[in-house]
């Protein structure tokens, strides 16, 4: 551990075999200080959130992966497709003062042409052009890739001409093949996954990452995880944030014993922050951790917590117990709880007001 601080203390690169001695050691609090240190050497005290509203279009999926329990198929029980005239009316209904980004997520829906995904982000755009695009995974962008002929880039330039902004961090679930096989996960490889994210960065793109944790993968793999990411990082410098997430279980009634453990969540957060030395931001996503535990983890090396989503899906159908969104006025009282400083940004970490 003093052969890691010093390390930490210099500003040097952490092996996998470092991380993983950090992820075993029983001194959590030695492992969250030295998080800590880089994360207030990086933001100072400010931690980060901004005014969203999460959006599905459609739940319907080609793929069926294990952890995943919002997906559809096509004729099954409560699969949607929505128009974006049908979307506007949640929109309208849900929108406050100061939103600033859509955070669009949903299924790969092979029974709509890539026309479709591009007509919503440009209708979005056309009627909100103050608000920022924030829509789809590099695995949807594969996904994408394959429905239209086009390449990657292809994909993306169209897009970008229809108001995208940014992808979002999914679709990374671990990067290692093992884990994808195991789970079912039916979209992107890592090379494919990555491949997508490089190619947006040298479009110039900022983008988000993030890694669903806490079922069948290896701590190896989980570094191995972060390594890659802090290696394309080297190579383009595109990503703003890293964002571990804690797997759900499926149903509510299993019980605490099934989630991941907030000492597991701490140590992730922590760990991210050591490892990925190079990316700006950890978030702590409290919709997978709960709101003490991401107070705590401010304390762990996250400088950033999200948003107000207003009412978030996904991690919710498959057994989340945490809120489906927070106020403004919530989140600042959350972070200034934590002894820090709320500083409300947009979607590319610009800052609108610190509190």
């Amino acid at each position: 551990m003093a052969a890691i601080a010093e390390k930490v203390e210099h500003g040097q690169r952490l092996s996998l075999e470092e991380g993983l001695f950090l992820y075993e050691s029983d001194d959590l609090l030695s492992v969250g200080q030295l998080a800590n240190k880089v994360n207030l050497r990086k933001n100072g005290k400010k931690v980060y959130f901004i005014d969203t509203m999460s959006l599905y279009f459609t739940n319907v999926c080609e793929a069926h992966c294990a952890f995943c329990h919002y997906r559809r198929d096509k004729d099954e029980e409560g699969a949607y497709t929505l128009t974006p005239e049908e979307m506007f009316e949640y929109i309208d209904a849900n929108m406050q003062e100061g939103m600033r980004e859509f955070h669009i997520t949903g299924g790969h829906n092979p029974h709509v042409p890539f026309e479709y995904y591009v007509g919503y982000v440009k209708a979005l755009r056309e009627r909100y052009p103050h608000i920022t695009v924030k829509a789809h995974t590099a695995a949807e962008i594969e996904f994408f890739s394959r429905i239209s002929g086009l390449s990657y880039e292809g994909v993306l330039k169209t897009l970008l001409d229809a108001g995208l902004a940014t992808l979002t961090g999914g679709g990374a679930e671990i990067l290692s093949e093992r884990y994808r096989k195991k789970m079912g996960v039916g979209k992107a490889t890592t090379d494919q996954w990555l491949e997508v994210q490089r190619t947006a960065h040298k479009l110039g793109m900022k983008t988000h990452a993030t890694m669903l944790y806490g079922s069948i993968e290896t701590l190896e793999e989980r570094l191995q995880h972060m390594i890659y990411l802090r290696e394309l990082q080297d190579e383009t410098n595109g990503f703003m944030v890293f964002i571990p997430n804690s797997v759900q279980p499926a149903t509510k009634e299993m019980g605490l014993k099934r989630r991941v453990s907030a000492m597991d969540v701490l140590r992730t957060i922590a760990v991210s922050r050591l490892m990925c030395d190079n990316i700006q931001h950890i978030k702590a996503y409290f919709i997978n951790i709960g709101t003490e535990i991401t107070q705590l983890a401010m304390q762990f090396g996250a400088s950033d917590i999200h948003g107000t989503i207003v009412q978030e899906r996904i991690s919710h159908s498959a057994g989340a117990l945490t809120p489906e969104g927070l106020t403004r006025d919530e989140l600042v009282y959350l972070i200034k709880g934590a002894d820090r400083i709320p500083v409300e940004r947009d979607t590319f970490y610009n800052e609108i007001k610190v509190y």
